[in-house]
């Protein structure tokens, strides 16, 4: 028997029993439907658990703390840097040197600023994803020991030196909405920074000529945050803090490791992190990182998707049982057809391979308008979350703006192959019963 001839009798015993056979595809589309929406649900949380990550900060960067509190302690010095920055992964790494007000000032006549100076590779921010709103970030081949950034809040950090009374600008909105001009633009500002002396000492400290060239944007899931803080070259915050210290005699700990309390290090991609992170904790220092986060969120993740897609497996499951069962059925009202093929000196595996056409159809058909209407369902749940206030339906799970359900591609062909699957398989058992059959008792049968 001819493949086109096995095929067209295939087809043509489903449509003769239409109810049965709608029925039965009508288990296996809710079967699919359970599957592909279940899972749906837990690529739309993940997807949401992940923007919720990004937002929380770069799962690319690593921290670096050295424990200073020992005198056996790895030093976090340049020598350790380096080895850092030359492993494998590590794309950018800036040490990051800590200096407040009480110990550098930062002024433009009568106007001294008074919020945080960091100290930091600046060649390396913008690997670390630092952006400007206004000027540019520095380049390497252009860097300038004197050129410094400004946070995004920056300006209103700075106060009048001349007054004791609303001596500041603050970053808050009128009735309009409209921001405050601060006291001064930092990128045309003459702006000079010098160690502070302690009080009424008569030392004379040249200062040093400072050229804001940025405003950064803001963005709370960077460390340090570019807000209400000053980025300078790390070389010359340590050449302030030293001058500090000496001028105002601060001792110290000698048996204290020297070298930064910190440091962030950028990695190639996420996969990567754990393994470098790894190492740096090797080296004797202590890190952290949002893959902390993300490891444990991911577990969560893959057992609710575990769970919802076994959820939707058991619907298939019952209509894998509709499918033998509509195939058993079909083969003892068809017996004597059956007989009359084995007669006529048709092949046993054609016969087989009839049945099993029959039942893969079915899961076939089934599959294929369950994913239809499983890609209907998803867009209806997206569209009614997105109408909702942010779009956040799913309080807890789903942050706004994210997609509830979501559906690849590679899910919606698993899917329809998987169901066309379980209609073969369903339909195995019963195939083979149809081949067992003897021929002189089907066509002996009524």
């Amino acid at each position: 028997m001819k493949w086109k001839d096995m095929i067209s009798m295939a087809l043509g015993n489903l449509f003769k029993r239409k109810v049965r056979t709608v029925l039965t595809v009508a288990g296996v589309v809710i079967g699919t439907c359970a599957i592909v929406v279940m899972l749906s649900f837990g690529f739309g949380i993940r997807e949401s658990m992940e923007a919720m990550m990004r937002d929380m900060g770069d799962l690319t960067v690593i921290q670096i703390h050295a424990d200073s509190g020992s005198s056996k302690s790895t030093p976090l010095d340049d020598k350790a840097l380096e080895k850092i920055k030359m492993m494998e992964h590590v794309v950018a790494l800036t040490p990051v040197c800590m200096l407040d007000p009480s110990q550098v000032t930062v002024k433009s006549g009568k106007y001294r600023y008074d919020s945080m100076i960091y100290g930091v590779d600046m060649g390396a921010l913008e690997a670390f994803g630092y952006k400007p709103t206004q000027g540019t970030l520095p380049k390497k081949e252009e860097e300038n020991r004197t050129t410094i950034l400004m946070g995004k809040d920056g300006a209103y950090d700075f106060i009048d030196t001349r007054k004791t009374n609303n001596n500041m600008v603050y970053a808050e909105p009128d009735k309009n909405g409209k921001l405050p001009e601060p006291f001064l633009d930092p990128m045309k500002a003459k702006l000079q920074a010098e160690p502070t002396p302690p009080e009424n000492s008569t030392a004379k400290v040249k200062p040093v000529k400072l050229n804001c060239i940025g405003i950064l944007e803001e963005d709370y899931g960077k460390s340090p945050t570019p807000s209400h803080c000053i980025f300078m070259d790390i070389s010359l915050a340590k050449e302030l803090q030293a001058k500090y210290e000496k001028l105002n005699n601060v001792k110290k700990d000698k048996n204290a490791p020297e070298g930064y309390s910190e440091a962030s290090v950028k990695v190639d991609a996420v996969e990567h992190v754990s393994e470098v992170e790894e190492v740096i904790k090797k080296s004797g220092y202590s890190t952290y990182s949002m893959n902390s986060i993300r490891k444990p969120i991911e577990e969560q993740m893959r057992t609710i998707q575990m769970i919802l897609g076994g959820l939707g497996a058991i619907s298939l499951l019952v209509a894998a049982l509709g499918i033998a069962n509509t195939m058993t059925m079909s083969i003892y009202e068809r017996t004597r057809e059956i007989g009359i093929m084995k007669v006529l000196g048709c092949v046993v595996g054609n016969i087989r391979s009839m049945f099993l056409m029959e039942a893969g159809a079915i899961g076939f058909l089934g599959g294929i308008v369950g994913v239809g209407i499983s890609y209907l369902i998803s867009t209806v749940i997206n569209t009614l979350a997105a109408q909702q206030k942010g779009g956040d339906a799913m309080v807890g799970l789903v942050s706004a703006g994210s997609q509830i359900s979501i559906i690849p591609a590679w899910l919606a062909l698993s899917a329809l192959a998987f169901a066309t699957l379980v209609g073969l398989v369903s339909g195995f058992g019963p195939a083979n019963r149809a081949v067992k059959i003897s021929a002189l008792t089907a066509i002996k049968q009524e």
